[in-house]
C-alpha cells in the first residue's frame, strides 16, 4: 500500500454545500485530494466515494462516460447526509493518463469498446490503485464506510485493506445515448454492478 502524505487543507464552497478540501501527495509526487463534510472521525460509518479523475467527464462535461454525473451525485448525497467524503484520485483514464485516454477514445470512435481500445494500445484495462484510498481513510481515522460505487473491485480492495464496507450504495446516474455501449461494457467485461442499461 502506498502511504500518502497530507500537505494542506482549505474551505471549498460548492453548489452542493461547503466541503473541506484536503491535499495529499504520493512519494513520487502525484497529488490526490479528499473532499470532506461534517465530522467523519466519530466512529460511525461514513458515506464515501472513491472517484478517479476524469477531466473529460468531470470538467469538460463529456457524455462518453458517466463520471461527471457520478461525481455530482456523490457530492449531492454527502451534502444531503450532512457528513461524508469523496476521495478524488488522480488516475485519469483508469490509470493510463489523459493522452492515452484520447488515443483510446479515438479507437472507440472507430468501433472498439473501452476494454478493446486499451488492449489495442498495449495498455492495461485498468491500472488504478485503490489502496491509495485506504491511506486517506486512515488519515481521517475512518474504518467503516457506506461506499458509493458500482465497482466491486473498490469494495474488495477496501475490505482487503482493513476497511469495513458496511454497505455498497449504488450510484447509477448519467446514462445517455453516447455512453450506452460504454456502460454495457463496464457491466459485461469489468464486472460493474449496473441494472439494465437502456
Amino acid at each position: 500500500m502506498t502511504e500518502l502524505k497530507f500537505i494542506a487543507s482549505c474551505r471549498l464552497p460548492t453548489e452542493w454545500g461547503v466541503f473541506t478540501l484536503y491535499g495529499f501527495e504520493e512519494p513520487g509526487g502525484q497529488e490526490h485530494v479528499a473532499l470532506v463534510m461534517g465530522n467523519i472521525a466519530d466512529g460511525e460509518p461514513v458515506l464515501a466515494r472513491i472517484h478517479s479523475e476524469c477531466l473529460t467527464g468531470d470538467a469538460l462535461f463529456s457524455q462518453k462516460c458517466d463520471c461527471g454525473p457520478q461525481l455530482q451525485a456523490a457530492m449531492q448525497a454527502v451534502n444531503q447526509a450532512g457528513r461524508g467524503m469523496i476521495i478524488y484520485l488522480r488516475q485519469e483514464g483508469r490509470g493510463i493518463g489523459l493522452i492515452n485516454k484520447i488515443r483510446a477514445y479515438q479507437l472507440q470512435d472507430q468501433g472498439l469498446d473501452t476494454v478493446e481500445a486499451n488492449l489495442a494500445l498495449g495498455l492495461p484495462v485498468d491500472a488504478r490503485d485503490f489502496t491509495l484510498a485506504q491511506s486517506m481513510l486512515k488519515h481521517f481515522g475512518v474504518s467503516q464506510v457506506l461506499l458509493l460505487t458500482n465497482n466491486p473491485e473498490k469494495v474488495d480492495t477496501l475490505r482487503t485493506n482493513g476497511i469495513n464496507v458496511v454497505e455498497r450504495v449504488p450510484l447509477q446516474v448519467g446514462e445517455n445515448i453516447e455512453n450506452e455501449h460504454y456502460l454495457q461494457t463496464k457491466a459485461s467485461k469489468l464486472g460493474h454492478l449496473l441494472s439494465k442499461v437502456r
